[in-house]
């Protein structure tokens, strides 16, 4: 069965960056199957309605500014899985998940710097799904469990967002990792080791300086989702965790 994922995306520059965290995600693909297509909930990617994309040929979205001007000529030419996106549609029907397509939106950036680091021939089929800040958080584990069986056919589940996500807490010129910041993942490292998803779901009244990390939910909803496609055999694993800017957390969590 294919592992499904979590990985932070950090700033939009992480795709023109070399350090331990991107060397993760350029090798990953040396040491890892690869799959028959990718399924990727984003962060930067929200509805009211679940949403699956179903563009034949995405566009890259520059949902950002301010950046190297690089960053805005780089493309990620997806094609997307007709057959994939029924499957997916279907599977949500089956757990009472209404969903809708969206046959225009592109890949934002939420997607496509984790993409093009990971693969960047872009020469898988993706099938991008949004997320919903105003579900509960035992929903957004329903929603990625509902998903569970595509892990078995080679699909490769990823969840894309941050852990740690205060924009206006960073410290630009920081090096070294805030204390607040360490000790809010931490407290998560040891739930998901545990499985305990009681705690988890009440991530925001029980982890120390859970306001501090997560102002806003959508970069912590892709954790749960790509936790709840593992609910088969509970098994999470750190694979990487860092820090950028004093308290942006770059993180990689594998779920068997």
């Amino acid at each position: 069965m294919m592992p499904s994922y979590f990985f932070a995306h950090g700033a939009p520059s992480i795709v023109l960056e070399d350090n331990e965290y991107t060397q993760l995600l350029k090798t990953f693909k040396d040491h890892t199957p690869k799959p028959k297509a990718i399924v990727l909930f984003s962060a930067h990617w929200e509805e009211e309605v679940q949403t699956v994309s179903a563009a034949e040929t995405y566009e890259t979205i520059y949902d950002f500014g301010g950046f190297q001007d690089e960053l805005y000529e780089m493309t990620y030419p997806a094609q997307s899985d007709r057959q994939l996106i029924e499957q997916i549609q279907s599977m949500f029907a089956k757990q009472g998940i209404q969903s809708v397509l969206n046959e225009r939106r592109g890949l934002d950036h939420g997607a496509w710097a984790v993409l093009k680091l990971l693969y960047p021939d872009a020469d898988i089929p993706v099938i991008a799904l949004s997320v919903n800040r105003n579900l509960s958080n035992a929903q957004q584990y329903q929603i990625g469990k509902a998903l569970t069986e595509l892990r078995e056919q080679d699909i490769l589940i990823i969840g894309s967002g941050g852990t740690v996500h205060n924009l206006r807490g960073l410290k630009w010129q920081s090096d070294s990792a805030d204390e607040w910041a360490e000790k809010f993942d931490n407290w998560l490292q040891s739930k998901l080791e545990l499985w305990d998803t009681e705690a988890l779901f009440q991530y925001r009244e029980q982890a120390p300086h859970a306001e501090e990390a997560v102002p806003t939910n959508e970069h912590f909803i892709p954790l749960l989702l790509a936790m709840g496609t593992g609910d088969a055999n509970r098994e999470a694993k750190l694979i990487h965790r860092s820090y950028q800017y004093g308290n942006l957390s770059l993180s990689c969590w594998q779920f068997n």
